[in-house]
């Protein structure tokens, strides 16, 4: 019997578009306003955090639900979701925002 792929799980998959998203956000306001730190936090760096922070929550439930059933095939995406959070956090390090 072939098992759906974990991928395919909301709770696997929502992490890493977030993080994308996070990701994207970050370069588009790099492209558009540059890479100086403003004063004021902006309306980008407000969706940033709360995109990341959302993760967590889901993350934990992904691991909780799936690492009993299916660790190897879990860890894996658990992985892919770590990779996705620092790739959306690099640039913000990279550019010092």
């Amino acid at each position: 019997m072939h098992s759906p792929s974990l991928l395919k799980q909301p709770s696997a998959f929502l992490p890493v578009a977030m993080s994308l998203v996070a990701l994207a956000l970050v370069l588009g306001h790099v492209a558009l306003f540059g890479a100086a730190r403003e004063a004021d936090e902006g309306t980008a760096a407000h969706l940033f955090q709360l995109l990341m922070a959302a993760q967590v929550p889901i993350i934990m439930f992904f691991a909780i639900k799936w690492l009993p059933r299916s660790p190897r095939r879990a860890l894996g995406i658990l992985a892919l979701q770590v990779a996705a959070a620092f790739a959306a956090f690099a640039p913000v390090f990279f550019f010092n925002l």
